[in-house]
């Protein structure tokens, strides 16, 4: 027995429901479909039963640990075993950001191989960090990163440098060129320099706050079109970027996945970034039960957009800020041990309280690779 809904952004009132009954008279035991609809407000009803529906049977028959799995379609993974017992140290490196991109990379080396030698085994940098964060920007900056080489300079050099000093990096984002189509990307190197994955922003930043800000991403970038989760030498990680952590979905997808961390490069903006930054950053932390990790550029109050700065190392327990910079360039370091998020889930086990009778978060992607 399954659920199936699809929302509308414009509606709540839209919600569609394939439910697998045989009438919706009051006499079936099998309805229990229209109440795990209500529970989100999509119908102006006041009860099941004022729709001439019973809400009886299998759903409150289930047990608990079936009706938990029913919650993630397809089912959810546990975290794979941590390599090194699950501990390592992570940096995480605000780099101030120059209209120079030769002399943003030779310095953002510079940064990383300090970091390596001060023992880090992931290493974390910023949302555009070789270009200024503009959409006028994007197109001159831009590398065909599938290209590399000449053509890539900026992932030709984190390729370089993880391999050198045998680090992880999550390799902020630059503007990518593919064909006809730019994109705000992420690339994810391993320690034998290799590109192990490459996210492309999901959600672009459009937005209009009347007398603070406007920024239109879509008018220059194209949104990614998949998630992105990786095995590395330090776990299993999630990656989005900036705008990326609004949509708590796209986190719940990484837990369900079995990522043990989620790293956001992320530019926030100095009316956003007071109000928001870190509140998402410890509820992603709280509700998914894994690190979070964020990566600013250093603010400069010159630039045509301000970063807010603030990169943030947030832990699994409370969503407790770990490890915290200001709004200056700065690199921050952080101990992370898995086996406290092990801990807490063991402590509030909320993967096994979910309610898949009444609601049910589905992997699109997965679901289609395992029907194919």
């Amino acid at each position: 027995m399954q659920l199936c809904a699809r929302f509308s952004v414009r509606s709540c009132h839209s919600l569609r429901l394939a439910v697998p009954v045989r009438s919706f008279g009051t006499t079936s035991p099998r309805v229990w479909a229209w109440k795990s609809a209500a529970v989100f407000g999509c119908f102006p009803l006041k009860s099941p039963l004022a729709a001439g529906i019973t809400y009886t049977s299998r759903a409150r028959s289930m047990g608990t640990d079936l009706r938990a799995s029913l919650a993630r379609k397809p089912c959810a993974v546990a975290p794979p075993p941590a390599p090194n017992g699950g501990k390592f140290k992570v940096a995480v490196c605000q780099l101030s950001v120059t209209a120079n991109k030769e002399q943003n990379i030779n310095h953002a080396r510079e940064v990383i191989e300090g970091a390596a030698d001060e023992g880090a085994e992931l290493i974390v940098l910023p949302e555009m960090w070789n270009c200024p964060y503009s959409n006028s920007s994007f197109p001159v900056y831009a590398e065909d990163i599938d290209a590399g080489g000449n053509e890539s300079p900026s992932t030709m050099m984190l390729s370089d440098v993880a391999r050198k000093k045998q680090v992880t990096i999550i390799g902020g984002s630059i503007p990518e060129r593919s064909y006809d189509h730019l994109y705000n990307t992420c690339c994810i190197y391993g320690r034998n320099g290799e590109l192990q994955a490459k996210h492309r922003k999901v959600h672009l930043f459009d937005i209009d706050i009347p007398g603070k800000i406007v920024f239109k991403e879509s008018e220059t970038l194209t949104a990614g079109e998949g998630l992105t989760v990786v095995d590395t030498y330090v776990g299993r990680i999630g990656v989005g970027i900036c705008y990326d952590i609004r949509f708590e979905e796209l986190a719940m997808l990484y837990a369900a996945r079995g990522a043990q961390m989620i790293c956001y490069p992320g530019a926030f903006n100095m009316t956003t970034g007071p109000l928001h930054w870190e509140l998402l950053q410890r509820a992603r932390a709280i509700d998914n039960q894994l690190y979070v990790i964020t990566c600013s550029p250093a603010r400069d109050p010159t630039a045509s957009y301000v970063a807010w700065g603030h990169s943030t190392v947030v832990g699994p327990q409370f969503g407790e800020i770990i490890s915290k910079t200001g709004h200056e360039e700065a690199t921050i370091f952080a101990d992370i041990d898995y086996s406290v998020s092990d801990q807490r889930r063991l402590n509030m086990p909320l993967d096994k309280q979910r309610r898949g009778d009444l609601y049910q978060l589905v992997d699109v992607s997965r679901c289609h690779e395992g029907s194919e």
